[in-house]
């Protein structure tokens, strides 16, 4: 149970799954605030941003690589081991944070806990062992050596396999793209997003893939298959009217920082809070993805920021309607599929009534 999900019970792998998705709301919600101080920050001072400013713009890339992820893995290593776990999980993500080149949320997710766990498993060792006097001594470099242990191993070990995982999803994207496997490819692109690695297929396979098609045709529907803003939008909906009281507050300044500024990171973490819900985003980007097909839409280059202003920017004349039916129809969607999962706000977990406070429990009154 955590401050965002409540209390899983059963062994199950449905239990499973559920206690996983806590554990990831666990490391990434407290830290939302964050999140969305770098989306309006990117939405305002990048060279395509609102308001375009070259020294602002600095902030951009430090805080998504570095500072996110290291926030990520103190978070993930203070929930196994409170603050010891907190510093050795921050140290530990340098590594993984210096080993790449792309937003490293998924290595952080990993190595923040395990090197916490590390130095858990190492204080229950040395602390039976330790003479009175020298606790702090041995704690400190125990807690050291632990951190500069797992640094390395992200640099050398867990973020080699990321970068694995995002060339593997690039690849499987390009196979499907290849294979006019296009609204398909949402089954691919979607969870990839979702693992902060929406940069790398948009800019890395997407995106030159649509620049030879758009030299050819004047146009391409593959600047719209990861920038599609109407998956998100349906989802953030959704939470609104549907997900857990504490987090709706949160979602209206999402809305606007996703599809006005275009920063799609901003959803990232409501899905990752709720795993199952990685199936409305799927549906609202394959739904939006064969809008665009039959409709024959397409854009003149990758729309950076993905916002629906830089949407229509980039729409080519004429092409209006099959632009915005695709957005339209991935927003819903993707807002349908995840107002069932959510049970329609009967399985946000904080709207139940707890089973000691219901009329039933309530002591019969005594008769005079």
């Amino acid at each position: 149970m955590t401050e965002y999900t409540p209390a899983v019970y059963g062994t199950g792998v449905k239990a499973t799954i559920q206690r996983v998705g806590g554990h990831l709301a666990g490391m990434i919600m407290p830290n939302i605030g964050a999140f969305i101080a770098w989306g309006l920050i990117t939405a305002l001072f990048i060279p395509t941003g609102w308001l375009p400013n070259e020294d602002f713009a600095k902030l951009v890339d430090p805080i998504i690589k570095a500072l996110l992820p290291v926030l990520i893995g103190y978070t993930g290593g203070r929930m196994v081991h409170g603050q010891r776990g907190a510093v050795v999980g921050a140290v530990a993500t340098m590594g993984v944070v210096v080993g790449a080149d792309i937003p490293m949320f998924l290595g952080a997710m990993i190595i923040g806990p395990l090197a916490a766990f590390v130095i858990k498993l190492v204080d229950g060792f040395v602390q039976q062992r330790t003479r009175a006097g020298f606790e702090m001594l041995v704690d400190n470099f125990t807690a050291g050596i632990a951190g500069a242990g797992m640094a390395l191993l992200g640099m050398w070990g867990i973020g080699p396999i990321v970068r694995v995982v995002t060339d593997a999803a690039g690849e499987a994207v390009e196979w499907l793209i290849g294979n006019s496997l296009l609204p398909l490819a949402s089954v691919l692109i979607e969870p990839a997003k979702v693992l902060f690695l929406n940069n790398a297929i948009n800019h890395g396979v997407l995106g030159p893939l649509g620049v030879a098609e758009a030299v050819k045709h004047g146009k391409s529907i593959l600047f719209m298959l990861e920038s599609n803003p109407g998956p998100g939008l349906g989802l953030l909906l959704a939470y609104l009217f549907f997900g857990p009281r504490s987090l709706r507050p949160s979602t209206p300044a999402a809305m606007i920082i996703h599809f006005l500024g275009g920063i799609h990171e901003i959803y990232f973490p409501y899905v990752l809070m709720k795993p199952r819900l990685i199936l409305a985003v799927i549906a609202g980007g394959a739904a939006g993805a064969f809008t665009f097909l039959i409709t024959g839409a397409g854009l003149v280059a990758t729309p950076s920021p993905g916002s629906i202003f830089v949407y229509l920017a980039v729409t080519p004349k004429g092409g209006w309607f099959g632009v915005l039916a695709g957005v339209v129809i991935a927003t819903a969607a993707s807002f349908a599929v995840a107002a069932v999962l959510l049970g329609f706000g009967r399985k946000s977990g904080d709207d139940e009534t707890p089973a000691d406070e219901t009329p039933e429990s309530q002591p019969a009154p005594q008769e005079a």
